[in-house]
């Protein structure tokens, strides 16, 4: 639920209870979903690890369950907390996660802005199974990324013998990643045999950047 279509279906109505977002309007449009099959509609808040949740379920055009809420304490899921309530109800089955919740994937996200942002990028997707191995493989992406970065980073916590004007005089380059890409080399050398002196570490430099070339 968008705070647009709230606003085109809530008519400046909204009903008490334990929604925040919920209206005579919106509710009757759950109905008429509803008649096509099951349907929840689900809130959370969290903060530090505590929060609360509501849920509802329409089906054949009532609401058929709820509304429910519960205040969220940090600790281990439980089964009857309300949306994993609802999505029992719609016929979920927890697999390989810790419960129904973060089976469909809203575990992912913090808050409901969360959800709305992946429900939107999720518009293209066939199916759940699609968009979930699309987020999947979006994070392994930006995790190779982040790893490469961080091959031509300096540590700020690891000394290193050569600078970086020494490192592109003794290979002959021009200021580039390759020589944040050399210093890092020999901040990782040095993490794992100790302290090197200058002839060590331009042996190891030199025969680092023939590597380190072959695989360009």
């Amino acid at each position: 639920m968008t705070d647009e279509i709230f606003t085109e279906l809530a008519d400046g109505r909204r009903e008490s209870g334990p929604f925040m977002l919920m209206s005579p309007g919106f509710a009757e449009r759950l109905k008429d979903w509803s008649r096509g099959g099951h349907i929840a509609y689900v809130e959370a808040d969290f903060w530090g690890g505590d929060g609360t949740q509501a849920a509802a379920l329409w089906e054949n055009g009532r609401q058929s369950w709820g509304p429910e809420y519960a205040s969220i304490q940090v600790g281990p899921p439980r089964e009857d907390w309300p949306i994993n309530a609802a999505l029992a109800r719609l016929g979920v089955v927890r697999a390989g996660a810790s419960d129904l919740f973060d089976t469909v994937g809203l575990g992912q996200e913090r808050d409901m802005e969360g959800w709305r942002r992946a429900g939107r990028h999720a518009l293209d997707a066939a199916t759940y199974d699609v968009w979930e191995a699309a987020c999947r493989a979006e994070s392994e992406a930006e995790a190779r990324a982040a790893a490469e970065r961080d091959r031509y980073a300096r540590r700020d916590d690891v000394p290193v013998v050569l600078d970086s004007g020494t490192v592109m005089r003794m290979l002959d380059i021009p200021p580039s990643p390759m020589v944040g890409a050399a210093i890092r080399h020999l901040q990782e050398v040095h993490l794992e045999r100790g302290s090197l002196t200058r002839d060590e570490a331009a042996t190891e430099l030199r025969r680092w950047a023939q590597n380190f070339r072959s695989t360009r």
